[in-house]
């Protein structure tokens, strides 16, 4: 009764979970231009899901998944090709490297060639696999970030203000499956840590939450972030790299307290032109946000609003931000899904950018 009514006198007074402010880009998260300005950068569809290997990273781009030669600088080599559009990849220790797709489900690949699908009896092959992470050899960590929507459906399961993600975890050997949290906003990111519990990028809450080794939500360890934040992977200072899909605005703030608006929107507009987050933007003079509200006589205003984004921030080992790589309102590198350190270099997808951005973290004062 008392929650009610408070949540009544929050969407009265805008406040709370009905505000519209944003935390301001500042301190550790000051823009720069490093993201955009790295001088190495390789063209590819959409690039996706990061992960180190032993020859080089990994990551993929539609059905396919791609190995990079760091020390070769050439195109990047094939290494597989799956069902369907890869959702997400993940790589054990062992080199079994596990892959999900919405029309192949969760395959598993060992090294010596051969391949599996991950089935838990009694149960549909999972979908809207966002982000997964082996616990160990015979672990794997998966996050399901809808059961509404599929994942590229993730504009409409914010405007509908979905909460049907869940974390699960796989016996590999066995395929048998226990759900370790529900009811989350878009999972969309997840780390085992060595105490047994797991850190999750919860898209929609715009924070990094913890999961105990019990099956609970311990709380909260990083909220109110200034974007969607995606996938986690390690650093090799003992902290994290936390990837920032896209950025939160005020517009897209307010129109989240009009459900009416919404739903009108959703079924009335194009998906392109949404008030919605975007992996990227200024494609269109049709988009919602553009001519004066953006530039004035042709040049990029400073403060300008923007749909898309590239942001990769750079956590210590308590999760507090202490360094941030930018690509600002009026670049091309955005849509940040991934990214991975590999001997000194920061490997990043850029699915909105089309590019897989390498980033020198011993030049430029960035290390």
């Amino acid at each position: 009764m008392m929650a009610a009514l408070r949540g009544s006198l929050d969407r009265l007074l805008g406040r709370g979970a009905s505000a519209v402010t944003v935390p301001p880009l500042d301190g550790a998260l000051k823009p720069n231009n490093l993201l955009e300005n790295a001088p190495v950068a390789i063209d590819v569809p959409a690039p996706d899901n990061i992960v180190a290997g032993p020859l080089g990273p990994m990551f993929t781009s539609g059905e396919r998944v791609l190995r990079l030669d760091p020390a070769g600088g050439g195109e990047p080599v094939a290494v597989l090709t799956a069902a369907g559009s890869v959702t997400a990849m993940a790589r054990a220790s062992s080199g079994l490297l596990a892959v999900a797709s919405d029309a192949g489900g969760i395959v598993l690949y060992d090294e010596g060639g051969g391949s599996r699908t991950l089935n838990s009896s009694g149960a549909r092959a999972p979908s809207c696999v966002t982000a997964m992470e082996f616990a160990d050899d015979r672990t794997l960590l998966v996050c399901i970030g809808s059961t509404e929507h599929l994942i590229d459906g993730w504009q409409r399961d914010l405007l509908s203000s979905g909460h049907s993600g869940s974390v699960w975890r796989f016996d590999t050997g066995s395929g048998g499956a226990t759900q370790l949290a529900g009811g989350l906003g878009f999972p969309n990111g997840i780390l085992a840590e060595p105490d047994g519990q797991i850190v999750v990028s919860e898209s929609w809450g715009k924070r990094l939450v913890r999961i105990g080794t019990g099956r609970q939500a311990v709380g909260p360890v990083l909220e109110d972030l200034p974007g969607y934040p995606a996938r986690l992977s390690r650093s090799a200072r003992g902290g994290y790299w936390l990837s920032v899909f896209a950025p939160r605005s005020q517009l897209i703030e307010f129109i989240m307290r009009e459900p009416a608006y919404r739903h009108a929107m959703m079924a009335e507009v194009d998906p392109a032109y949404w008030v919605a987050p975007a992996l990227r933007s200024g494609m269109s003079f049709h988009e919602p946000m553009q001519g004066g509200a953006l530039k004035q006589m042709g040049i990029l205003k400073p403060w300008a609003p923007t749909r898309s984004y590239g942001l990769v921030i750079e956590l210590d080992a308590t999760f507090e931000a202490v360094r941030s790589m930018h690509s600002r309102a009026g670049g091309r590198r955005h849509g940040i899904t991934s990214a991975v350190e590999r001997d000194g270099v920061l490997w990043i997808a850029s699915k909105g950018g089309d590019q897989v951005v390498a980033l020198d973290l011993d030049v430029d004062g960035t290390k």
